[in-house]
């Protein structure tokens, strides 16, 4: 479960952010997680409670954005939403699409005190 070291990530981020603000307590974070990133925002929302225990962040909530994806496709230029990376040009049904959003997970937002 990848999400579990992604999510230690995260918090070392956001305290290492907090620190230069002086800041004592993070009380909530927000991320985004794209549609296409492999990353479960379930999984992340578990893992979250654990990884804060003893940390600035313990007790703080989260808000998961989920991010869609939307590709463009090469031959037609049509931008599309995708459900996968196997996707097609919803106009073309052409299979050459670059993604332009939804494989990111990056923190956006947190407040602290």
């Amino acid at each position: 479960m990848h999400e579990l070291s992604l999510t230690q990530n995260l918090i070392e981020i956001a305290e290492e952010h907090a620190r230069r603000e002086n800041a004592t307590v993070i009380t909530s974070v927000t991320i985004e997680i794209g549609a296409l990133s492999g990353v479960m925002p379930e999984a992340v929302e578990f893992a979250f409670e654990a990884c804060t225990k003893d940390t600035l962040a313990d007790g703080a909530t989260l808000e998961i954005r989920r991010i869609p994806a939307l590709g463009r496709c090469q031959q037609c230029s049509q931008e599309c939403a995708m459900e996968s990376l196997l996707d097609g040009c919803s106009a073309c049904d052409s299979y050459a699409l670059d993604i332009l959003k939804g494989q990111e997970m990056a923190l956006i937002g947190m407040e602290i005190d």
